[in-house]
């Protein structure tokens, strides 16, 4: 059974942790994070509508993608440092609404056996108030709300 996200900021550090469990083999949930059009169906908060212009899924490519709905449109970008197909992507991200604060993040896709996986991800800010403004974004409504479209997504295979 899928486990409900685990979200934490440790204190006196700039990293946010997560962890997800997921009714999905480890290949299809990396392929949902791999492929635009997958990735499209799932990331963000109920009631955004995604538009990606750019994804350059390779070590060293390139992302940009918005978010829009009735409050504005919202853009995204960064670059996929490293990605290992079913086990590891390391990449950077910025919401260009706040322009310099490039967060580094690192996601570990985990086998579980039994048709089940693991997402662990590690979250890294350049300083605390940004980090503290993430988390006062209401960014684990809007994790948890993508997670849950993601578990819907891979339980149609």
């Amino acid at each position: 059974m899928t486990k409900a996200l685990d979200l934490t900021a440790p204190v006196d550090t700039l990293a946010m942790e997560f962890t997800r469990e997921f009714d999905a083999p480890v290949d299809a949930l990396y392929r949902a994070h791999a492929e635009p059009e997958l990735v499209k169906e799932w990331l963000g908060p109920h009631g955004l509508e995604m538009d990606i212009s750019e994804w350059n899924f390779t070590d060293h490519g390139g992302y940009r993608y918005s978010h829009s709905n009735e409050h504005g449109t919202f853009h995204f970008n960064g670059t996929f440092h490293t990605v290992r197909a079913g086990e590891f992507i390391a990449q950077t991200f910025e919401f260009e609404g706040a322009p310099d604060m490039v967060n580094i993040e690192f996601l570990w896709f985990e086998d579980l056996g039994g048709g089940r996986s693991r997402l662990r991800g590690r979250s890294i800010c350049p300083n605390i108030e940004a980090r503290d403004a993430l988390l006062a974004s209401g960014m684990e409504g809007g994790m948890t709300q993508g997670y849950e479209k993601l578990d819907a997504l891979l339980a149609r295979g």
